[in-house]
């Protein structure tokens, strides 16, 4: 009885064959990004368009040295990486649905190439820059 299930794939699941498909993978990063976007961007707004601005802090918050010291550090570096790109995919991912909702389904391959892409290419030029930066 035991080598029965030992034969028994996730593609082939009570005798069901099941397509394969790149869905989770976008669905993640969706996921991702809406989880980023939900948390840590009205923290963001609420420092840098309240309590800066209004110089709250005590010090002039807007200096260079201050600002390059931080983006400086490794962990920070991490954190603006995470909440410009996973909300890219998050964008993209709910762009290319409503697209779809509204009647281009026939287009849907080009639709998912040119936002996945445009989302891509974000990331990576986010890496970069921040790579880069000096």
């Amino acid at each position: 009885m035991g080598r029965h299930f030992c034969h028994l794939g996730m593609d082939n699941f009570g005798g069901i064959k099941m397509r394969r498909s790149n869905e989770p993978i976008w669905w993640s990063l969706f996921a991702a990004g809406g989880v980023i976007s939900a948390l840590f961007i009205p923290i963001l707004m609420l420092i840098t368009g309240i309590v800066l601005p209004f110089t709250l802090t005590g010090e002039e918050p807007f200096i260079y040295e201050r600002i390059h010291g931080a983006v400086m550090h490794p962990i920070i570096r991490i954190l603006v990486f995470a909440i410009i790109a996973f909300p890219l995919f998050h964008f993209a991912h709910r762009f290319r649905s409503i697209l779809s909702d509204i009647g281009l389904l026939k287009y849907r391959p080009v639709i998912s190439v040119l936002c996945y892409g445009s989302a891509i290419i974000g990331t990576i030029l986010t890496a970069i820059v921040l790579w880069k930066f000096k």
